[in-house]
């Protein structure tokens, strides 16, 4: 029998941690906890890196707005508060390190990014395993989970398969899943599974990834609105760099923060082939807002889950309502529109439609690989995510009408519940 997991089973296993947190919130009391501070935050990196070459300061802004977002909306306990200083921190020490190896190797400028791979679909929308998917064409490189969190020095090919990182990532996601056993089920991890645009995105730390971890809504509008040309930066120079290890003739991206950027997006890769996948946006607005309640329950003293699922509907909305703009005034075929059912019920067919929308063909090798892959992975290997609109103040009846718009736009059908 399959297990489910809902948001409520999430939070921290450690009797350890939850004492930390007991301590803390003493602490806390008398003005002892520990500080949020972005000019601390950025001395930490310059150390730990051994330079204070962030190759430009684009970095500060949002360090500052998601700090400040932190400390008056997210009620952090005491063990968020430790771990979220230290992503931060982590996050800009990469960028330097990136820019270091960079400088030294200044042939990495020179790697072509040709025609990626970029599916830009909501969460929950068959993103995960299309990535997958793509990513066993023999021509194509997915990015993959441990390598996004650990660029330089890049893999190469005759190390990539005994990285001692790989291990590490390894266990990391084993202290992730200890902590919080339900996130294996909502959302698939491991360290050569691929991975979103959301590591590349944070070394500028403008990312819809940071939101994942806090209640930052204050940090959310402003990220809605921002230039997104300095976390395209440093994606590109990311992926560069990995491709100086091992070469590709395209990669295999993806992220809904792409949606509401478009035209920086392109600006980059403007040879990208997009993929945009749709799904009822019913379920899909209930999952993503358990999922982000239950990643945000590890890290917060309290919640409000009405809040959270209001935060995130508007995220969702706002990507797909820029989206159905930027559709609304290119020309047709910009990208190819894939169907969550399609995908789910025949999954090499939509691989076919998919390339043929491009003027292309699958190989054989390629289609060989989807078929071995499908018949060993089931999608409730890990047991099955369960959501509940009114969890969060909503009913599917209500949510078909919010999402009324965008269905009627993509003739998107609503699953039966």
């Amino acid at each position: 029998m399959t297990r489910e997991y809902g948001f409520r089973d999430a939070g921290l296993r450690s009797p350890l941690l939850r004492g930390l947190n007991v301590v803390g919130a003493l602490a806390a009391k008398v003005g002892l906890e520990p500080a949020l501070d972005p000019d601390a935050i950025e001395r930490a990196a310059i150390r730990a890196a051994g330079s204070d070459d962030f190759g430009s300061d684009s970095y500060r802004e949002p360090l500052e707005r998601y700090v400040e977002s932190v400390e008056r909306e997210a009620d952090l306990s005491t063990f968020g508060r430790l771990v979220t200083r230290q992503m931060l921190t982590t996050q800009l020490t990469k960028r330097i390190e990136l820019r270091e190896w960079t400088k030294a190797h200044p042939e990495a400028a020179k790697q072509e990014i040709r025609r990626p791979w970029i599916i830009l679909g909501l969460p929950r929308t068959g993103t995960s395993i299309l990535s997958i998917l793509l990513g066993l064409d023999p021509m194509v490189r997915p990015l993959l989970q441990w390598e996004a969190g650990a660029i330089v020095p890049p893999p190469t090919l005759a190390t990539a398969n005994e990285d001692p990182r790989i291990a590490l990532a390894t266990k990391r996601f084993e202290q992730l899943h200890a902590m919080n056993p339900p996130f294996k089920a909502m959302h698939p991890t491991g360290a050569m599974l691929a991975e979103e645009c959301v590591p590349l995105l944070m070394l500028d730390l403008r990312t819809l990834g940071l939101e994942t971890q806090a209640f930052v809504p204050s940090y959310g509008r402003w990220l809605q609105g921002c230039d997104m040309t300095p976390a395209y930066v440093q994606h590109k120079m990311a992926l560069q760099a990995l491709q100086t290890g091992q070469p590709t003739e395209s990669w295999v991206l993806k992220t809904p923060n792409h949606l509401w950027c478009l035209e920086t997006l392109l600006e980059f890769y403007p040879d990208a082939r997009l993929i945009w996948t749709h799904r009822d946006p019913g379920p899909v607005t209930a999952s993503v807002a358990s999922l982000n309640t239950a990643l945000q329950r590890t890290f917060c003293r309290e919640q409000d889950v009405h809040a959270i699922g209001a935060d995130w509907l508007g995220k969702l909305r706002h990507a797909v309502a820029k989206g159905m703009e930027f559709d609304a005034r290119t020309q047709a075929g910009w990208c190819v529109h894939v169907a969550y059912q399609d995908l789910m019920r025949d999954p090499l067919a939509t691989m076919r439609g998919i390339y043929a929308h491009f003027g292309e063909q699958t190989n054989r090798l390629h289609e060989r690989r989807i078929e071995a892959w499908l018949a060993e992975k089931p999608q409730t290997a890990h047991g099955r995510h369960a959501y509940d609109p009114r969890d969060f103040g909503w009913t599917y009846d209500g949510l078909a009408e919010i999402w009324k718009d965008y269905r009627e736009r993509f003739g998107i059908e609503r699953e039966a519940r």
